[in-house]
């Protein structure tokens, strides 16, 4: 019998990768998405697209039927009145739907200081998540816990181009790890194309190195043709205003203004040493490359000759 992998989150950086790797490696897959038009990639290369919300338990019942691997994350919302209330409403959907199936692993995306029971904002609900899977009977989960995503840099992107310098509320002295999404995917394909772990275990994973907010930016300028950008510290009241202005709800600003004073505090930290079992491969360097400077606009040969 085949093997069904179900994939949530799969129009995001992290589950399209391991969708793609699942369907390369020939494993039979079903990608979750609310659009069906984000999804077509996916389809086109084998997969089954499910086009519902994951907080409609009903739906993820259907969705789960046959399967025996799932890839559980929960989405970011960015308007959410009650940021903790929506993520928890997300697990509990997918713990209840999971329960009246036969899945035996489950990936979970986590964050680094998941096992923190508060001063985290957004990681928060990652905590509660991690709780109510752990709860299942006879269901191995590996939440994974990694740092910094490197993708969270291209969120500069409009700032350096409006104001000259990159910013944010993240102290520029605080080295902090750092991981291309790209590496988490990697992760969680190994986990799940042969699984091995038993019980309720966590991995935490912490990029190729260490990296204040200020190393990263100049990294960033080099292979922008912007050598000198400079990186500025905003207040949190300033930052707050600006984000409340992008549209974003005051529930999601004041969680991300939590965790920007968590790793500012240092309390933001994992509870593993770096080893090779938790460092990934991708550099800073090669993300500036390959990813920030095609989304800031530059030509790619042009970047690759810094």
């Amino acid at each position: 019998m085949n093997n069904i992998y179900v994939v949530t989150g799969a129009t995001g950086n992290i589950g399209k990768r391991l969708a793609e790797k699942l369907l390369a490696s020939g494993k039979i897959v079903r990608v979750i998405g609310r659009e069906a038009a984000k999804l077509s990639s996916l389809v086109d290369k084998g997969a089954t697209a499910l086009i519902g919300s994951l907080e409609d338990e009903s739906f993820l019942n259907t969705a789960f039927q046959g399967a025996t691997y799932l890839f559980a994350m929960i989405p970011p919302n960015f308007i959410a009145e009650d940021l903790r209330a929506f993520q928890n409403r997300v697990s509990k959907a997918l713990v209840n739907a999971v329960k009246s199936t036969n899945i035996t692993h489950i990936v979970t995306l986590s964050s680094l200081g998941a096992h923190l029971p508060s001063g985290t904002g957004p990681i928060l609900g990652l905590h509660d998540a991690e709780e109510q899977f752990n709860k299942l009977e006879k269901v191995n989960v590996l939440h994974l816990r990694p740092g910094f995503f490197m993708e969270n840099l291209l969120n500069g992107i409009n700032t350096i181009k409006s104001l000259g310098f990159n910013g944010s509320p993240q102290d520029p002295n605080i080295a902090v790890p750092m991981i291309a999404t790209k590496d988490i995917a990697d992760v969680a394909f190994d986990a799940l194309s042969s699984p091995s772990f038993i019980g309720k275990s966590t991995r935490e994973l912490y990029g190729q190195r260490d990296l204040t907010i200020l190393e990263a930016t100049k990294v960033l300028g080099k292979y922008i043709g912007k050598p000198d950008l400079n990186y500025i510290q905003f207040s949190f009241a300033d930052a707050r205003n600006a984000m409340l202005g992008l549209g974003f709800s005051a529930s999601l600003v004041d969680a991300m203004l939590e965790m920007y004073q968590g790793i500012n505090n240092k309390s933001l930290i994992g509870i593993e040493k770096r080893s090779s079992s938790n460092t990934t491969p991708t550099t800073i360097e090669e993300f500036a490359e390959e990813i920030f400077a095609p989304a800031y606009g530059v030509n790619q040969s042009t970047s690759a000759n810094v």
